[in-house]
């Protein structure tokens, strides 16, 4: 067989499975454990599911692969034909899926190199697509986990949540800030930086918080080129409407992926979660 890269990530990348095909990226899938269920993400359980057993307030959280579960991957890969591995993973700081990564690489039949991307949904799945991308054209090892790093350098993430209950049950934002946000009734835009969630602004309404993510969209993008995804979970109104109104305030849109989160951030922003990433070509 030719030299390969295969490419691996995880299921919170939110990637189409079409495009995971086209580009023979493979997703390790997350685990949500519901009472007492143990439920593989984007086979098991989905997202429309998670949210009804969160709003009929059902325990719900979730686990990381398994390094035994890595370490099929990576076999798999050079079974495949792969003489390299790029690992790709959501930031480190929400889970410990990029340590079990590390973990199997060290005894995968392969070279392995895995990256703690600092993202998550599409922001994760965008910076797989370049490493794929570069792959496909001959690159080396390092050469896709160069694309991969520059495109999350140009990539930033944006959501705005109905409630910060889900993110503080979860650990993913301070208990602090939670109670800040719920004491004064406001609606909160966060941001991703530095792999953490942060408060970026406070707003009023939702509707204000949804008009100021397309105001952020269109500052962020610039002239572009930019690659933008609208995500949600139980929110596809607000979505599509987001969606509909960037392709029009966006001069240099490329792609525009609408869709909803998986079962894993599901459980940890809750439903009417609406997400924006622009990520930079």
């Amino acid at each position: 067989m030719s030299r390969h890269v295969a490419i691996v990530t995880d299921s919170t990348a939110y990637l189409p499975p079409q495009t995971m095909e086209r580009h023979g990226i493979t997703a390790v899938p997350l685990t949500v454990v519901l009472g007492d269920r143990a439920l593989e993400e984007g086979t098991e359980i989905s997202a429309r599911s998670l949210a009804l057993a969160l709003q009929k307030r059902r325990s719900v959280t979730t686990s990381r692969p398994s390094p035994e579960t890595f370490a099929a991957a990576y076999r798999a890969a050079a079974e495949r034909g792969a003489d390299g591995i790029v690992s790709l993973h959501l930031s480190a700081e929400f889970s410990g899926t990029y340590d079990a990564a590390v973990l199997a690489a060290k005894e995968a039949p392969v070279p392995v190199r895995v990256v703690d991307t600092g993202m998550v949904a599409m922001a994760l799945g965008f910076c797989a697509l370049a490493a794929a991308g570069t792959a496909e054209a001959g690159g080396t090892l390092d050469d896709a986990v160069a694309a991969a790093e520059k495109r999350a350098a140009g990539t930033s993430a944006y959501f705005y949540v109905d409630t910060l209950d889900y993110l503080r049950r979860g650990g993913r934002i301070g208990a602090a800030q939670a109670l800040l946000g719920s004491a004064l009734a406001v609606k909160p835009l966060l941001e991703l930086q530095g792999g953490r969630i942060e408060l970026r602004e406070k707003v009023r309404t939702a509707s204000k918080a949804i008009a100021r993510l397309e105001e952020i969209a269109a500052e962020r993008a610039g002239a572009g080129p930019v690659d933008i995804a609208v995500h949600h979970l139980a929110a596809p109104e607000r979505a599509a409407a987001l969606a509909d109104r960037l392709r029009v305030r966006v001069p240099g849109l490329a792609d525009l992926h609408v869709s909803e989160v998986g079962a894993v951030i599901g459980a940890h922003t809750g439903p009417g979660l609406l997400g924006l990433v622009v990520s930079a070509r």
